[in-house]
C-alpha cells in the first residue's frame, strides 16, 4: 500500500515536472522571437497562416508581448499588431547576419527598390527558398541579366515591334469574322515601351520613397474621424507624436486640420470658415465640384490633405515642400457643404509629360466609381491644354487597376464608334489619333491595345480586330459607368508655369 502511494506521489512529480518543462519551453520560444525573424502567423480572419516577419515588439502589461508583423506577400495594408497565441513558433526563421548587417534597417525584409512596381514590400526568393549567400547571388545575376535585356530594347528601334502579337496568314475571312476596325499607319515608334526615368522624382509633396525606415513600417494611427465616416488607416503618415497614441484623431472635412477629441472639432467647426476646399471652383455638375488649388498659396491646407492622404498611400513618401505642385481636389456637395472623395495632385511643371503626381479616393467612396472619375478629370485638363500625359510611377497597386481599367474602357469606347470614311471598306486610325481624342500617352495607347490583343499584322500593315465578345463585356461595364465628366461644365483656362512670375 505504502509502495503504491510513493509510486502515485513520483507520477504527479513527473507530471508537474513535465508541465513546467513545456510551459518553459513555450516561455522560451515566445521570448527568442526578435525583431526581423520570421514564422506563421493567424491572420485576422482566423483561417490563414501565412508567413510573416516581425517588424517591431512591445510590452503590454498585463497581457503580454505584443508584436507588429507583415505578413510576406501581402499587402502591408494588412499588417497589425499580434498577441502571442497568433504565432506558431515551430517554425521561426532567424535573419542571417550577413543579410541583416548589409541594410540599415536590421530588418530581413529586403529594401524597397525605386523601381517601377506597384506591388507592395515583399522578399525576393520564395517563401519556400532558404535565404543563402548561393541563393542571393543567383538573384542578384538575374535581375542584373535582366536589367541589360531591359537596356537592349530601349536601345533597339522597333519597326515590327516583338511586344505586338503579329499573326500570320490571317485571310481576309478571318479579319471579318473578327470583327477589324482599321489600319494604323504609324506604329514605327522608338520606343513602343514607355522610357521611365532612372531616378524618381525625389521633391514635392509626396514623392516615391527608397529605403524604408522601420519606424515608417509601423502604423501609428488607430482610427480617424473624417466628417460622417470613421476610417482605420492602412499606413504609417508623420501626423504629430503625441497625438498618434489616442483612440481616435478628428479631421474637419472642410479644412483638413486634425483635433484630439471630438469636443475640439466642434469647437473648430463653430470658427471654421470653410464649408469648400480652399481655391476655385473649376467644374460642377449635380452634387460633383473640382476645386483647384495652388500649392504655393494654399500651403497648409495642401500639407494637411498629403498628411490625409499619406495614410492610404504606401509607395509616397511625404515631403512638405508643395509650392511646386497644384492640387485638384474632387467633392460631394449636401445641405451641410462640400465633403471631400478624393484627390489628385500635377506638377506645375513636368518634364516627363506627367499628368497626376499623386492619386486618392478616399476608402469611404472606394468601388463607386469615383476613383475612375478622377483619372477621367485628369485626361479632360490634358485635352485642354493639348497635351497627352500618363501618371507618375510607381502606382500603388490599387491605383494600376483603376488606370488599366480606364485605359482599356476609353479606348475601346472610341473604337467601337469608329465609322468607314466615304469610299473606305474598314474605319481607319492612327494611334496619334487616340492619343489626341483620349489625352493619353502613345505608350500608355500601345501597351493596352497590347494587353488586349488588339493588334495583328496583315498583309503589310497592322490592323486592330475587336470581337464580339470582347464588345459585349465593354459594353456591360460602361453601363455601370453612371458617373463621366461633360466638358461642357469645365470652367478653366491653362496657365503657362513656365513663367516664374506666376508661381
Amino acid at each position: 500500500y505504502f509502495k503504491r502511494i510513493l509510486q502515485n506521489a513520483d507520477n504527479n512529480n513527473l507530471g508537474e515536472k513535465m508541465s513546467e518543462d513545456s510551459n518553459s519551453a513555450i516561455l522560451d520560444s515566445i521570448s527568442a522571437v526578435t525583431e526581423g525573424c520570421r514564422l506563421p502567423v493567424l491572420m485576422s480572419n482566423g483561417e490563414d497562416w501565412p508567413l510573416a516577419e516581425i517588424i517591431s515588439i512591445k510590452d503590454e502589461p498585463p497581457s503580454g508581448k505584443q508584436f507588429y508583423v507583415h505578413f510576406i506577400d501581402y499587402n502591408k495594408r494588412l499588417d497589425e499588431w499580434v498577441d502571442e497565441d497568433r504565432l506558431d513558433t515551430r517554425k521561426i526563421q532567424y535573419p542571417r547576419r550577413d543579410l541583416a548587417s548589409s541594410g540599415t534597417t536590421g530588418l530581413n525584409t529586403p529594401k524597397k527598390s525605386t523601381t517601377n512596381s506597384s506591388r507592395p514590400t515583399s522578399p525576393i526568393l520564395g517563401n519556400d527558398q532558404m535565404i543563402t549567400g548561393p541563393s542571393v547571388l543567383a538573384a542578384l545575376q538575374q535581375k542584373q541579366q535582366k536589367n541589360n535585356r531591359k537596356r537592349k530594347l530601349d536601345q533597339t528601334e522597333i519597326k515590327l515591334s516583338p511586344f505586338l502579337p503579329i499573326e500570320v496568314g490571317l485571310t481576309a475571312e478571318e479579319v471579318s469574322s473578327r470583327g477589324s476596325v482599321g489600319c494604323l499607319t504609324d506604329l514605327d515608334i522608338q520606343p513602343a515601351t514607355p522610357v521611365l526615368p532612372t531616378v524618381p522624382r525625389q521633391t514635392g509633396s509626396l514623392a516615391a520613397h527608397g529605403d524604408d525606415h522601420a519606424i515608417t513600417r509601423i502604423k501609428n494611427m488607430r482610427m480617424i474621424e473624417l466628417g460622417k465616416y470613421r476610417i482605420k488607416p492602412w499606413y504609417f503618415s508623420p501626423y504629430p507624436q503625441e497625438i498618434t497614441n489616442l483612440d481616435c484623431i478628428y479631421i474637419c472635412e472642410y479644412c483638413l486640420k486634425y483635433r484630439k477629441s471630438r469636443k475640439c472639432l466642434e469647437r473648430h467647426l463653430q470658427k471654421c470658415p470653410f464649408k469648400h476646399p480652399p481655391g476655385n471652383e473649376i467644374y460642377r455638375k449635380g452634387s460633383i465640384s473640382f476645386f483647384e488649388l495652388d500649392g504655393r498659396k494654399n500651403k497648409l491646407y495642401a500639407q494637411n490633405l498629403c498628411l490625409l492622404a499619406k495614410l492610404f498611400l504606401d509607395h509616397k513618401t511625404l515631403y512638405y515642400d508643395t509650392d511646386p505642385f497644384l492640387f485638384y481636389v474632387m467633392t460631394e456637395y449636401d445641405s451641410r457643404g462640400y465633403h471631400i472623395v478624393g484627390y489628385f495632385s500635377k506638377e506645375k511643371e513636368s518634364s516627363e509629360d506627367y499628368n497626376v503626381a499623386c492619386i486618392l479616393t478616399l476608402p469611404p467612396y472606394q468601388r463607386k466609381g469615383y476613383g475612375k472619375l478622377l483619372i477621367e478629370f485628369s485626361y479632360e485638363l490634358s485635352r485642354v491644354e493639348e497635351k497627352t500625359g500618363s501618371p507618375e510611377k510607381p502606382l500603388s497597386d490599387l491605383g494600376l487597376l483603376s488606370y488599366r481599367s480606364y485605359w482599356k474602357q476609353t479606348i475601346l469606347e472610341i473604337l467601337i464608334k469608329l465609322q468607314p470614311v466615304e469610299g473606305q471598306e474598314k474605319p481607319q486610325i492612327t494611334i496619334n489619333e487616340i492619343c489626341e481624342q483620349t489625352g493619353i500617352k502613345k505608350e500608355d495607347v500601345i501597351s493596352t491595345l497590347t494587353n488586349l490583343e488588339l493588334i495583328n499584322y496583315y498583309r503589310g500593315q497592322y490592323i486592330l480586330t475587336l470581337n464580339k465578345q470582347l464588345v459585349d463585356i465593354h459594353r456591360k461595364q460602361m453601363e455601370k459607368r453612371k458617373i463621366r465628366i461633360d466638358s461642357a461644365y469645365l470652367q478653366w483656362t491653362p496657365k503657362d508655369w513656365a513663367k516664374r512670375g506666376k508661381w
